[in-house]
């Protein structure tokens, strides 16, 4: 099938753009791959003998290490018990090494990275940790390969920043072959219609924080990732579409056979395309602006999360290449929405890989000329061979066979032929405000154009409040401004969805303004988020007041305010909050540093290239 002309048009102009960054990128991995440094037999024998020293007093392993010709492969664990998509990585490391033994290779763990649960922190201190923590695991995943010991990587990794850090650090060293290993999705548990319905309960005072636990309990009930469709099970659609799982690997269960299984292949893979390999696939090769532009495609087809509006961007930029929100945009505008999971469909990402999964959608996207079908991936000859979904064979190693020929199940999953919606979910706003996004998959389309007056607040709190004395009650623009990167770490402001949502179901016309975030869950209250400049940077949206006339026009693309906000001074921030205390202040030196919300926030890895 031809390449779709604004797929190649939107691919020219980000390779135009990021040609002189993009080329340093090139040079450094491939001086590291040339460095005498980066070859083990440069490494002392006492410094060897350090690295090896563990290895679990195997001396065949520990020579084995010490040989240049047989691989040694890292492995970066994001482990932990808090949260549950990442409890099942405990025993991995043991799988990855017994796998890597079986065809003459080693492994070892070269270190791990910090993984916290917004959905533990959502609306409390901790969350103001969350975003900056991606560029703290980046960072972590750069120390943990810093040994320079290893020919292939291998990543535990699933949930909301850890992916994209992982990613970024992995980059860092982009020399080497990295391979991403998931954990997948715990088993189905309460219907996640029912669980929003509990929760708009007791934000409403007619369920007790008894009924909610419960609830809350029968949702997230087991080890895996969590069933809807936010930035967690978001990244794992990208990490297949961009190439760098095995093909289907994204959402078969922790304790299903066939996920031990793929574990195993992961590691034979990272073998035979490690560094010592005739086969070499380094990940700063593989992830070109092809794979960058799939993977906003990916984002669009399934209404994936906002959170990579920002991620996006900065995994990008750890490549040397530069995305902008007019990117996602335009892609949007010819990339048809082919799946309805929760929160923009009632089905969950287990009835989604039933009905036919990842490997249905890139199918379809890749006959419909919507995808770089020739980009390079970790496994197979290209992305094609990602059309595929992976059975036990004969022997009980894994198979892959051609995705579903039709889906399973309409109503989650269709065709480009016959999509749920011609267009993307994601769309850019621009206007008096600057520029945000906002994504309108789960909006009823009667409400994607909002005008009413604003209520201008300065915390989740202060909204919550108001909320509760009844001051919301009528057509209101919420505005939540300082919540950006550089104020605050831009918080998540996830808690808010059930009150905002009581307030439409009232029949009143809502919508929410902030220069924050919302969760990978955003849904049925149209939302302009990420809006740049913030306001501690001199954005405008530190100049509204309340009652100026706001409109949200998700149709146009726009977002402006019916006054002079030229005119007006821009207010000195009353709400910088001094962030002492509950580890806030170990981050004063990433927030001050922070990007724009359009270029990812956290740190530009661009800004040295």
């Amino acid at each position: 099938m031809t390449l779709h002309s604004v797929i190649d048009a939107v691919t020219d102009r980000i390779r135009t753009r990021s040609h002189d960054s993009r080329a340093a990128y090139l040079a450094s991995i491939a001086d590291m791959q040339n460095d005498p440094d980066s070859d083990r037999r440069s490494v002392s024998c006492s410094n060897m003998a350090h690295a090896a020293a563990a290895a679990g007093g195997d001396q065949d392993d520990v020579l084995a290490m010490a040989d240049k010709v047989k691989p040694n492969i890292g492995i970066i664990t994001a482990y932990n018990d808090m949260l549950s998509a990442h409890q099942p990585f405990e025993k991995f490391p043991q799988i990855i090494k017994a796998a890597a033994r079986s065809v003459g290779a080693t492994a070892q763990v070269a270190g791990g990275v910090p993984a916290m649960c917004d959905g533990v922190t959502q609306g409390r201190p901790g969350m103001e940790l969350s975003l900056l923590s991606r560029d703290v695991i980046a960072m972590s995943t750069g120390i943990g390969l810093s040994h320079g010991v290893y020919d292939a990587a291998l990543c535990l990794g699933v949930c909301d920043k850890i992916v994209p850090g992982l990613v970024m650090g992995a980059l860092s060293f982009g020399h080497l072959p990295t391979i991403f290993v998931p954990a997948g999705p715990m088993s189905t548990g309460l219907a996640n219609d029912e669980k929003a319905a509990v929760r708009k309960a007791y934000a409403q005072g007619k369920a007790s924080r008894a009924d909610l636990l419960k609830s809350e309990v029968s949702a997230y009930h087991g080890a895996g990732t969590c069933t809807f469709y936010g930035t967690a099970n978001s990244n794992q659609m990208l990490m297949e579409i961009m190439g760098l799982h095995l093909p289907g690997a994204a959402f078969i269960h922790p304790h299903d056979d066939l996920r031990h299984a793929l574990t195993v292949a992961a590691t034979h893979q990272a073998a035979a395309i490690s560094r010592q390999s005739d086969d070499y696939r380094p990940i700063g090769e593989v992830l070109d602006e092809r794979a960058f532009v799939n993977a906003i495609v990916g984002l669009h087809a399934t209404g994936g999360s906002t959170n990579h509006t920002l991620h996006l961007p900065a995994m990008a930029a750890a490549a040397g290449i530069e995305l902008t929100w007019e990117d996602f945009a335009d892609l949007s505008e010819i990339v048809p929405l082919l799946a309805r999971v929760y929160p923009n469909g009632s089905a969950d990402v287990n009835h989604f890989h039933a009905a036919g999964g990842i490997g249905y959608v890139i199918r379809e996207l890749l006959e419909a000329g919507l995808l770089h079908a020739d980009a390079r991936t970790v496994w197979g000859d290209s992305l094609a061979d990602y059309a595929s979904e992976p059975v036990f064979g004969t022997n009980n190693d894994v198979v892959w066979k051609p995705a579903a020929g039709e889906s399973q199940d309409p109503d989650i999953l269709r065709p480009v032929s016959d999509p749920h919606s011609v267009t993307g979910g994601l769309k850019m706003l621009t206007g008096s405000l600057g520029k945000s996004v906002i994504k309108v998959s789960a909006v009823d389309a009667s409400r994607h154009i909002v005008t009413a007056p604003a209520k201008v607040f300065t915390s989740e709190a202060e909204v919550k409040a108001a909320f509760a004395d009844g001051a919301l009650n009528q057509d209101v623009i919420v505005v939540i401004h300082t919540q950006g990167p550089q104020a605050n770490g831009m918080p998540e402001l996830h808690s808010l969805t059930p009150l905002l949502s009581i307030l439409q179901e009232q029949g009143h016309k809502v919508a929410l303004v902030t220069d924050g975030r919302m969760s990978g869950a955003s849904g049925k209250v149209p939302a302009a988020i990420h809006v740049c400049p913030e306001a501690v940077a001199g954005g405008a949206i530190a100049k509204i007041k309340d009652g100026d006339i706001i409109t949200l026009d998700a149709v146009s693309g726009e977002l402006n305010v019916a006054a002079d906000l030229e005119a007006r001074p821009l207010p000195a921030i009353a709400n910088q909050a001094p962030q002492e205390g509950f580890g806030r202040s170990l981050f004063a030196s990433l927030r001050g540093k922070s990007a724009p919300a359009e270029q990812g926030g956290g740190v530009n890895p661009l800004i040295n290239l």
